[in-house]
């Protein structure tokens, strides 16, 4: 259990923070840049998640994938492949394939590109997605990374992009890229 005495620290203030091995590093480091983005990331799925409270199954499978994020931020912190600390694992990837593939099974099959939007929830499913990719790019720039994350961040956004057409009444109010629509 991770005990958090206080929240202001004040180590921070000269622009540098700790990993979680104790290293000191600028908060421009690229790998605080991509703990910062999951942590985006996760807060979306936060935002999201009050949009899912009357769907149970759903608002589970996000309650998941928000522990995992904040798993995922500890493996990230730890530079290295210390085997003593939290890691991510391809069980958290598998589940998430599986979730895909069953929600995508109820779906029909894609006819065109999706533009974000549809009902409340589908919209922040796509915001969360957007920020998921957000995430994956810089978290793709950070070197010696369990490879686990950089398959569960890319599955992720996968997900939500299903999920944002399930709570779309299962994609009947998805809404439809009409290339030249303008012209």
């Amino acid at each position: 259990m991770v005990r958090i005495d206080r929240v202001t620290t004040t180590g921070g203030d000269g622009g540098e923070t700790s990993l979680g091995d104790g290293s000191r590093v600028s908060k421009s480091d690229l790998r605080i840049e991509a703990m910062g983005a999951v942590d985006e990331a996760n807060a979306s799925i936060g935002v999201l998640r009050t949009h899912t409270r009357g769907r149970p199954e759903e608002d589970a499978m996000l309650a998941r994938i928000q522990n995992d994020l904040f798993d995922l931020g500890a493996d990230l912190c730890v530079p290295g492949a210390t085997a003593d600390r939290l890691r991510l694992t391809e069980g958290v990837v598998g589940r998430l394939e599986a979730e895909v593939k069953q929600m995508n099974a109820a779906l029909p099959p894609l006819t065109s590109f999706i533009l974000p939007g549809g009902t409340d929830a589908a919209a922040h499913a796509h915001m969360a997605r957007v920020a998921v990719r957000r995430a994956e790019r810089a978290v793709a720039r950070v070197d010696d990374l369990n490879p686990a994350i950089r398959r569960f961040i890319n599955r992720l956004s996968d997900h939500l992009f299903v999920l944002a057409r399930v709570l779309n009444g299962n994609a009947t109010e998805d809404v439809l890229w009409v290339p030249g629509a303008n012209r």
